[in-house]
């Protein structure tokens, strides 16, 4: 997969998400995601919901995603 094609599942399942993808390697990706949805959840919380937008992508054509998950309240201090 390229980080594009991840960044537009992170968004058809975060709809109105800042998204930004970077990948080396195709199967390793750094996710920066800015997301109102977030608002009031723990960091597990957040990730879980970007894990549910791959899918079962995860683990099979994304072997390792590292996220960042922020409100835009977060984003912008």
């Amino acid at each position: 997969m390229n980080p594009e094609e991840v960044a537009r599942l992170i968004r058809a399942g975060l709809p109105g998400a800042e998204v930004r993808v970077q990948s080396e390697d195709r199967t390793h990706f750094t996710a920066r995601i800015v997301a109102e949805q977030f608002a009031g959840l723990r960091s597990i919380a957040r990730h879980q919901m970007v894990y549910r937008a791959l899918g079962e992508r995860m683990g099979r054509e994304i072997h390792a995603l590292s996220i960042e998950a922020l409100t835009p309240a977060e984003a912008a201090a």
